[in-house]
């Protein structure tokens, strides 16, 4: 199409009014691809002062992808940013929606952008708007959720990801955002000490359907098993039922040689003898155990690899938990114990340090008790919550509406499949292949 830039700026502003205008209006954005490829990024940025990111977002978004197709200079850089933030914050829904891949082709690229210039704060705030925008439904995994997480992990922003992580995902396009999604989450959790969602969210990256073991998921085993250590006190190595075969098989009985996915860009790689998460049940072997002293001497044996994997932090944190696990067995003992004793008790340095990690439980709830500051005498008290307060009526109140929600989900997702024909060929396979009649004319002794 013989059309030239200023051709396409008009018809970018006379056809954003309506749908019928703006389905037309794709229509000759996408002929006038290769147009806009051919021209330099300065005379694509000058095309872009004269629209309007509001009105007319459509055109925007190819103009903009047409810039980020093409090399950019550190200098074009910096202000491209500010033009796709901008973009982001006031574009509009309707007209984005109708070019998702390619807004999520231009957040990427800012979120690519934001991290090589070591920046990833920047990127934050402006993610989270490209994700509710491009989100239908609370209910709807989009593929921008994972990046914007990511963002927040580097940028260490963990309060800024948790309301997104409390949306009851329901709708899933791609396996791969849904395990980024999940592994993101569980650290972004992890960072701000919930770690019975970041439990949740870790324990579904490492059950989740896959016909080969991806490096996601073992980088989540490794710190489920941390983390339950952590939140449980305990951590076993039995699957759910619902598991894949492929993590069973690979996660619990270390296959000399297997195939680990990279969901990072879609490839498989062969990995040799790699005993992945060994020192990681051999942590959780120690834990049980209750030696502090064995657990400690075992954490600074294999601290260079739990420092490679970017996990000591969250070990130094297990062997923490133990410490307040000793503390929690003293309460139902003891109604009155000095801070020394309990130093002595738990193995902990002097009594300074034994107050310090009473106080840090009690100010977490994990203990209720009071430190006589004159004696140095702790006294434990029973949990003074009466399950009667307003608030806690509103919160059971709601936990009860959102399980009832949760079940009407549940129920019609489960209609869904027994109506979908792809579901019911493959059960009827199934049942044909195991038909006990096929069996009629087998010998006595194979009789059913």
């Amino acid at each position: 199409m013989d059309v030239n830039m200023d051709a396409i700026v008009a018809q970018t502003q006379g056809f954003s009014g309506n749908l019928s205008d703006l389905n037309h209006l794709q229509r000759i954005l996408k002929q006038c691809e290769e147009l806009l490829w051919a021209h330099t990024v300065s005379q694509l940025v000058s095309s872009l002062d004269q629209l309007d990111p509001c009105l007319h977002s459509l055109g925007y978004l190819y103009i903009l992808k047409a810039i980020l197709s093409a090399p950019v200079s550190k200098e074009e850089a910096n202000g491209l940013l500010v033009t796709i933030a901008r973009f982001i914050n006031s574009c509009s829904v309707e007209q984005i929606r109708l070019a998702p891949e390619i807004f999520v082709f231009i957040c990427r690229r800012f979120k690519d952008q934001v991290m090589s210039m070591e920046a990833p704060i920047r990127g934050v705030a402006p993610m989270l708007t490209a994700v509710r925008k491009l989100q239908v439904s609370s209910e709807k995994l989009t593929a921008l959720h994972s990046d914007f997480l990511l963002l927040c992990v580097l940028a260490k922003c963990y309060k800024t990801g948790m309301p997104v992580l409390e949306d009851d995902i329901s709708e899933v396009d791609q396996p791969r955002d849904f395990f980024l999604y999940c592994y993101y989450g569980g650290m972004i959790c992890i960072g701000q000490k919930h770690f019975g969602k970041a439990l949740e969210l870790l324990h579904n990256v490492v059950t989740a359907p896959m016909s080969t073991l991806n490096a996601i998921a073992v980088e989540a085993y490794k710190k489920y098993v941390l983390v339950s250590l952590i939140h449980l006190g305990q951590f076993s190595t039995s699957f759910r039922k619902y598991t894949s075969s492929a993590a069973q098989r690979n996660l619990k009985n270390f296959a000399p040689a297997f195939l680990v996915q990279d969901l990072s860009d879609m490839k498989t790689n062969l990995f040799i003898n790699p005993l992945f998460e060994q020192p990681y049940l051999d942590l959780a072997d120690c834990y049980g155990n209750g030696n502090i002293s064995e657990l400690e001497t075992f954490v600074q044996a294999n601290a260079e690899k739990f420092e490679s994997d970017n996990n000591l932090g969250l070990v130094k944190q297990v062997v923490s938990s133990m410490y307040k696990r000793n503390i929690q067995r003293l309460t139902q003992t003891y109604l009155t114990l000095s801070l020394q004793d309990i130093a002595n008790t738990v193995q902990l340095s002097n009594a300074k340090e034994a107050e310090m990690y009473v106080l840090q439980m009690i100010e977490d709830g994990d203990i209720y008790a009071a430190i006589n500051q004159k004696d140095g005498m702790v006294r434990f008290l029973e949990d003074p919550e009466q399950y009667k307060t307003c608030g806690m009526i509103e919160h059971i109140d709601s936990s009860i509406k959102r399980i009832v929600a949760l079940s009407k989900k549940m129920t019609s997702m489960d209609e869904l499949m027994s109506c979908d024909p792809m579901y019911l060929s493959k059960v009827g396979r199934e049942k044909h292949r195991y038909d006990f009649d096929d069996f009629a004319g087998a010998p006595q002794r194979f009789n059913f």
